[in-house]
């Protein structure tokens, strides 16, 4: 059996001590996902931003906040596991700046200057051993495949998951799973665990050594 690390819910980039960058990740499919390893009896540790559910017990689950921080959790584990699944959705973006204090509303808008955050898929992938694996997720709203198959290849990933923004709190998912050679290896639509099932299934079809 496998060791697979999982990243999972989104991330917060602070604008102030009140106020931050996120998105709408809930963490579900990350969710499913860890329920679909620990069935098929594959040990689980799970890398999560904060979301509003409870994973399954029989996960180790390291709580993160920001991107920095999933990134710095999910590297030192990285050695200790056969593979990851990167189902998180990280804060691309963080303030340049961050006020120590409440901005105030002056009536002038607020303009922010924003850098880019470090990529945590891509940096595993580039640090990846030739026993391990790893699997990503794309969600694209235009130029679906050509963006996911673009990641898949900057991120160094062995499979990416095709998905959409309608994917973001909700039960179920529309995917594909698309390999180095841009083969079309799964398409379905279904409850998030049914598709969780069948992303597990693949993998371990495809990289999982016995």
């Amino acid at each position: 059996m496998a060791h697979v690390l999982i990243t999972s819910g989104p991330t917060r980039q602070f604008i102030d001590p009140v106020r931050y960058l996120t998105n709408a990740s809930s963490g579900y499919m990350g969710a499913c996902l860890a329920n679909a390893c620990l069935t098929q009896g594959h040990k689980v540790t799970i890398v999560s931003g904060p979301v509003h559910l409870d994973y399954p017990a029989a996960a180790t689950v390291v709580p993160v906040i920001t991107t920095n921080e999933m990134l710095q959790a999910a590297t030192t584990l990285f050695a200790e596991v056969d593979g990851v699944i990167g189902v998180a959705a990280p804060c691309d973006y963080s303030p340049e700046i961050v006020s120590d204090t409440k901005l105030q509303k002056t009536g002038d808008g607020l303009t922010l200057h924003l850098r880019e955050t470090p990529d945590v898929i891509a940096t595993l992938g580039a640090r990846k051993r030739k026993d391990q694996w790893v699997v990503g997720f794309a969600l694209e709203t235009d130029d679906q495949r050509f963006r996911a198959l673009r990641k898949l290849e900057t991120k160094c990933c062995d499979l990416i998951v095709l998905n959409g923004p309608t994917a973001m709190n909700s039960s179920t998912n529309a995917i594909e799973i698309l390999d180095a050679s841009g083969e079309v290896l799964l398409q379905q639509h279904d409850t998030k665990q049914n598709i969780a099932n069948a992303i597990l299934e693949t993998i371990q079809n495809t990289l999982i050594q016995d």
